[in-house]
């Protein structure tokens, strides 16, 4: 079955990060994706087969450093809906397939742009990664223990706050796109999409319920029912009682509710390191899987920190399915859930110039003429890896 964008044609010129991503979501929602990649391209610290970002589409080999190519690529754009790209600005315009070239070929084309910093600013044309994108908006400062800042991977900057914000600008125009006839450019930078995602925090610093230190605050670290502790193990709970009654539950199955009380009320900030030593002790005398089974079943908030290689068996997420494993590579399914059209993982992960000839056909280009690319050089195809 066909997911819910079956039918949207993307042009996806292949980058690092978080265009990838985008491109496999939109793939695996059932847009049909063509990745267009420079000959010899892809991820140099994966081998091509385990690049699961670049899974469920096709990718063609194409030099648009030649005139040819970026032709070749005009041609795709006028039969696409969307065309989504991470280069540093200005990059497209100079090779040719810029937002007002493509968008003067086929005027009702969504042309995702994702960087960094954005395509305006003092820094726009500046290097950087996620943990430089984080830290101008202040997600890495709030980040981690008082002594400094954790880095919580890639996910803020490139993910949550690039992807899937270029994902919700393109989802978004093409709606609009179905009243108006038009298309636009959408630009998504991960500076902004990391400064929407603390949204609420800024809510609570302006209400004086937030302090700009880390683990001094409610969801930092700073209060003991909201934090990981160590177990006998050496593994480690994680321990989220917010709420009143999840928090009365907690101490119970701790057989710390008397303790507790007498060191100060829940939200007793001066009570806090009283009841982080509490719960430590108390945490530490058991086994992680042992403090699992006891909370089982309970409104209490703990469960088990899983390694990554645990967490694909978990009873849970192991019922919903939540990992599959896809030709012999465990690995996280499509998501969100449709009730009549589910996504799908529709190919493992493709190299550069591995689907040049069947990609470039199904897209209504001429044999004759893929035969003639081929020939000078314009386009790639990888053999046949089996």
């Amino acid at each position: 079955m066909a997911g819910p964008l079956a039918g949207v044609r993307v042009v996806e010129i292949a980058g690092l990060g978080p265009v990838p991503y985008a491109g496999m979501l939109l793939a695996e929602l059932g847009a049909d994706v063509l990745r267009v990649d420079r000959p010899g391209g892809g991820n140099l610290l994966l081998p091509s087969h385990l690049d699961l970002l670049h899974r469920s589409r096709p990718c063609a080999a194409v030099d648009l450093k030649d005139p040819a190519g970026v032709d070749l690529v005009l041609r795709l754009v006028d039969r696409a809906d969307v065309l989504v790209e991470g280069l540093r600005p200005g990059v497209t315009e100079r090779l040719g397939i810029g937002p007002e070239a493509c968008l003067s070929r086929n005027p009702r084309l969504v042309y995702g742009r994702m960087t960094g910093w954005g395509q305006d600013g003092p820094l726009a044309t500046t290097a950087g990664h996620d943990i430089n994108y984080a830290s101008l908006t202040g997600a890495l400062h709030a980040i981690g223990p008082a002594a400094k800042p954790a880095i919580p991977l890639n996910i803020v900057g490139d993910f949550a706050g690039g992807s899937l914000f270029l994902v919700v600008g393109v989802l978004s125009a093409l709606l609009e796109r179905a009243g108006s006839g038009k298309g636009q450019v959408v630009d998504a930078a991960m500076v902004d999409g990391a400064s929407s995602l603390i949204t609420m925090i800024h809510g609570l610093l302006a209400a004086g319920l937030w302090v700009d230190q880390r683990e001094s605050n409610l969801l930092d670290g700073g209060a003991p029912y909201y934090d990981t502790y160590a177990c006998s193990d050496g593994r480690h709970v994680a321990v989220g009682a917010i709420e009143p009654q999840f928090y009365a539950v907690l101490l119970d199955r701790l057989s710390l509710t008397e303790q507790a009380g007498a060191a100060g009320a829940q939200n007793d900030v001066s009570a806090w390191p009283a009841h982080r030593g509490l719960f430590a002790r108390v945490l530490a005398t058991r086994t992680r899987d042992e403090w699992a089974d006891h909370f089982a079943g309970l409104d209490g908030c703990v469960t088990p920190v899983l390694s990554l290689t645990e967490a694909s068996t978990h009873p849970h997420l192991a019922a919903r399915r939540t990992y599959e494993t896809y030709e012999g590579t465990v690995q996280p399914a499509p998501a969100p859930r449709f009730s009549r059209t589910p996504a799908a993982i529709a190919s493992g992960p493709r190299g550069a110039g591995q689907d040049t000839v069947t990609s470039l056909a199904a897209w209504g280009i001429a044999t004759t003429e893929i035969e003639e690319l081929l020939r000078r050089g314009v386009v790639r195809q990888l053999p046949d890896p089996s």
